[in-house]
């Protein structure tokens, strides 16, 4: 229901201690998860997220982490440990679950260079599904 909206931006702390924000990557093709290190999905689903990521980063997709209501600290060790390389953002208030109606964890959006919706998804997503969601959008100049 939110495809083709223009995507919301928070700035919020990343897991390094830098602020970011979706709309920092406009020009890239955004691949967003929304999770937490105690939902099971997210961590079966972080292996393959982090492979997605390496494959496509030279194909222009950015794929961006939001942690949901977890601690620097939390959020951090668990990246170190599980060798995640693509930014992660600390939303303590869990604005943008509420902005891309997450109705659970994980959900992962996809904006496109313009910085709009192209799609939403709830649940764990394999690598393939990954390379699907994005397919569309990384077609369109």
């Amino acid at each position: 229901m939110l495809a083709g909206a223009p995507a919301v931006s928070y700035t919020l702390k990343r897991t390094d201690g830098k602020l970011d924000g979706l709309d920092r990557y406009r020009g890239s093709v955004v691949l967003m998860n929304i999770w937490a290190t105690w939902c099971p999905p997210c961590d079966a689903e972080m292996p393959e997220l982090e492979a997605f990521s390496r494959e496509y980063r030279a194909k222009g997709v950015i794929v961006i982490g939001v942690d949901q209501g977890e601690s620097q600290s939390v959020a951090s060790l668990y990246a170190q440990k599980h060798g995640v390389t693509f930014p992660i953002l600390l939303d303590q208030e869990q604005a943008y679950g509420r902005s891309y109606s997450a109705v659970g964890l994980p959900t992962t959006i996809v904006v496109d260079r313009t910085g709009h919706i192209v799609k939403g998804i709830d649940g764990q997503l394999s690598i393939a599904q990954m390379r699907e969601a994005v397919a569309s959008a990384l077609r369109a100049r």
